[in-house]
């Protein structure tokens, strides 16, 4: 991992981009503390971290101020700067039509959307998760939130280091990722929106449903995609204190 940038904000918060194996990322850690943080995971939706930024740099910088947590982000595949992806693109256009048509989007098209970037990213967030617990600053336990529901669904099963989950149900779910779930053993917390236009609302409960944890926890919402309360960043927060510090 090697840091290209740094910047202390006005909340004294540290803001840090790096970048490892060619794929950039942002770390925010507390202003001070007197022992290594605790860490949360943010993951983003896959439109790019520049685009995404005052979202995560938000809830990155209320952890981090408020609570004592370091927070990271790092950019999807065919994401951002990085390479494009042709299949991806591929079935981004499929889902595109699909939806302008006004057609249900079928297995096939999910399927080729939500699985390969899985199969893609979880290896370079635990690889980034190597990284950002070797600095003296990150201690751990570690949390992970937000992005691509299913992306977070194969960390919770395969990365032993992540104690907790907030997950955020507004992307389409891979009917494979349900015996997936039942996998799941963590503490989780899931957020939905209930009117969320571009979300299969049942199948984001079924999912809930198939997770097998033992603490579990839905926060359903009223509204649209981008209608989330306010008042949820310090729920997840507070999700997080719980189990992490």
């Amino acid at each position: 991992m090697r840091f290209t940038s740094e910047l202390r904000l006005d909340d004294g918060v540290l803001e840090r981009e790096f970048t490892f194996g060619g794929i950039p990322g942002i770390l925010w850690t507390p202003a001070s503390a007197s022992a290594p943080a605790p860490l949360i995971l943010i993951s983003p939706p896959p439109l790019g971290l520049r685009k995404m930024y005052p979202r995560l740099a938000g809830r990155a910088r209320y952890y981090a101020a408020k609570y004592g947590f370091a927070a990271a982000t790092i950019e999807l595949p065919g994401s951002g700067d990085r390479p494009r992806w042709a299949a991806a693109e591929q079935a981004r256009a499929d889902l595109r039509r699909a939806m302008e048509a006004g057609e249900p989007v079928g297995d096939e098209i999910i399927d080729a959307l939500v699985l390969p970037l899985v199969d893609k990213s979880v290896p370079e967030w635990q690889a980034a998760l190597d990284d950002l617990l070797s600095l003296p600053e990150i201690g751990g336990p570690v949390g992970y939130e937000g992005g691509v529901i299913s992306i977070g669904v194969r960390l919770a099963v395969v990365e032993p280091r992540i104690s907790a989950a907030g997950f955020f149900a507004g992307s389409f779910v891979p009917r494979s990722m349900l015996e997936e779930a039942r996998q799941v053993t963590i503490p989780l917390q899931v957020l939905l929106q209930w009117d969320d236009e571009g979300n299969d609302r049942q199948a984001a409960l079924d999912l809930f449903d198939a997770f097998g944890s033992k603490e579990k926890t839905l926060h359903a919402n009223m509204g649209g995609h981008t209608g989330v309360p306010q008042f949820e960043l310090d729920a997840g927060a507070r999700f997080f204190a719980r189990h992490l510090k």
